[in-house]
């Protein structure tokens, strides 16, 4: 038995479906910020095409991870009019928040009972995941009402570093005061998250594909010791 197991959010903890463009909140927000220096489309378009440019940064080895304002800065408001991306800096946070949120985030299935299950065995848990705000991450857990069962929640935007520097899971097995090698980590990811146990000498590496996992080549990276579809196959394990 784990003595700790660790989850990543997206796609393990929770899911959504696929988001093709900014959420509309977020294009309306950053429209009355700049009173109106952009049209929806074109904050739109600075937003989608940002998001790419940020995916393929995120892709390095081993990155270290950009503060917020960084994000904005280089990936989205660059070309933005003067005044414009002076009134955007001091709302990053903010912005940063609702670009994070995805309003269909579920948990996924079995990760209540997965959850409930290590809790009454005594094995702590924490999250570790790469996102531009943890603050979204942990309203969303905290509104499912499962917040509170993690020791720690390590996020990249709050860390530092992002996935798969080793250092996001020694940041959790040091708060939980646990060497790696005694805990589990949970991941979608064979080039982030399974990397990144391998990495950081973790006890057992587990596989819980989702959508993105199907664009990674298997042999490419390190195999994960278990494949599990949810929540339910770690309870299996257990």
């Amino acid at each position: 038995m784990p003595a700790a197991v660790l989850f990543d959010f997206g796609g393990v903890l929770a899911d959504a479906p696929p988001q093709r463009t900014a959420p509309p909140e977020l294009v309306l927000r950053l429209f009355n910020l700049i009173k109106g220096a952009l049209t929806p489309g074109e904050i739109q378009r600075s937003l989608t095409e940002g998001a790419a440019a940020y995916a393929a940064w995120r892709d390095e080895d081993w990155p270290d991870e950009l503060p917020q304002a960084e994000v904005w800065e280089r990936f989205v408001i660059h070309d933005w009019p003067t005044e414009a991306q002076a009134r955007v800096r001091p709302s990053v946070a903010r912005v940063s928040y609702d670009w994070a949120w995805r309003d269909g985030w579920q948990l996924r299935p079995g990760i209540p009972e997965a959850l409930s299950a290590l809790t009454e065995r005594g094995i702590a848990m924490a999250v570790v995941s790469n996102t531009l705000s943890g603050a979204a991450h942990r309203d969303f857990l905290d509104k499912k009402g499962v917040g509170y069962l993690f020791v720690t929640q390590i996020y990249s935007d709050e860390a530092g570093v992002r996935k798969p520097n080793p250092q996001m899971i020694w940041n959790a097995t040091d708060a939980l005061r646990l060497p790696a090698t005694d805990c589990w980590f949970v991941g979608d990811s064979r080039r982030r998250d399974i990397l990144c146990a391998r990495r950081a000498d973790i006890g057992k590496a587990l596989l819980m594909p989702s959508a993105r996992t199907a664009g990674e080549d298997p042999a490419a990276w390190p195999p994960p010791d278990e494949i599990i579809e949810d929540g339910f196959g770690l309870l299996e394990l257990l």
